[in-house]
């Protein structure tokens, strides 16, 4: 695959703001906008066009990112992609989102069909990548639609993928090599290993772990600890209770985390700075091992 130039425009100066990306010889234009800047975009005429988005946050019930998809059409009266974001933050149910990815045109060039398309394109990809848990209560339909506009609405989607991933969102990623059934293999060079004695009720955690691109597996048949100190976040304390172990403290299920550290604090039941406690099968420290001293 050949390189690719997009042009990301900090509008408020900063990395943590709202963020306009376009790539060279494309009509499509993406926006990143936290929840708290929606009110700032209301002079964004191209934001009251048709166009889908994407809602982002955490599970309050789990810690897992979530995601939600969607389209918005331009209506009569001006409203568009912006004045359905506005009504999704004042929706209470939807409160788990904290900021938006939207896709839209230079030249207003979606209709009907094709903003039915994408919705339905991009929500099957982010169920089949199985990395965000997809709030969409029903499957979109993908609308009747031809071969030609098929394909060149595929392009679209290929661009979408790669400005998503850069705007920090793997939503798209399948985590092809975590492992499901396969046991850990000790001469394997990808696992990291975290042994830790909870002093409190005697008890050694032993588990397993795997680095992947964009975050972090813990391997079942991984024995973690019984125990969860208050200092857990609560995310990970119902992703404890929702989470497949058996009657003696054994993961019976692979589970993905953004961070070495959540993964080690999901394990050991503690706070823990995962880039200092998982080692390779020599006892290096990931830290080393990744060739940098990250610290979260």
């Amino acid at each position: 695959m050949r390189g690719k130039n997009i042009n990301m425009f900090l509008m408020d100066g900063t990395a943590t703001g709202r963020i306009k990306c376009t790539i060279a010889n494309w009509t499509g234009v993406a926006y990143k906008i936290p929840r708290t800047e929606l009110e700032r975009c209301k002079n964004r005429d191209d934001l009251k066009q048709s166009g889908v988005y994407f809602l982002f946050g955490e599970s309050t019930d789990t810690g897992k990112p979530v995601a939600y998809i969607g389209q918005a059409g331009n209506r009569k009266n001006g409203e568009g992609i912006l004045s359905r974001l506005l009504a999704h933050k004042r929706d209470a149910e939807k409160n788990y989102w904290n900021e938006a990815v939207v896709f839209t045109t230079s030249n207003n060039s979606f209709g009907p069909t094709e903003i039915s398309f994408l919705e339905n394109k991009f929500c099957n990809l982010a169920i089949a990548a199985n990395r965000y848990e997809v709030k969409n209560a029903n499957d979109p339909s993908p609308g009747h639609i031809t071969e030609e506009k098929e394909s060149e609405m595929e392009e679209f989607v290929e661009y979408a993928r790669l400005i998503i991933g850069v705007l920090g969102h793997n939503v798209f990623e399948p985590i092809n090599d975590a492992p499901t059934d396969i046991p850990p293999v000790e001469n394997d060079e990808t696992l990291f290993y975290l042994k830790r004695k909870i002093k409190d009720i005697d008890f050694t955690v032993k588990a397993v772990g795997k680095k992947i691109d964009g975050g972090f597996v813990v391997l079942k048949g991984s024995r973690i600890s019984p125990l969860v100190k208050d200092a857990v976040s609560v995310g990970y304390k119902q992703l404890r209770k929702s989470s497949k172990i058996s009657e003696d403290n054994i993961l019976l299920e692979d589970i993905t985390f953004d961070t070495p550290s959540g993964a080690g604090e999901f394990v050991i039941g503690n706070t823990c700075n995962g880039w200092r406690n998982w080692k390779n099968k020599d006892g290096v420290l990931l830290k080393d091992f990744e060739g940098s001293d990250k610290i979260q």
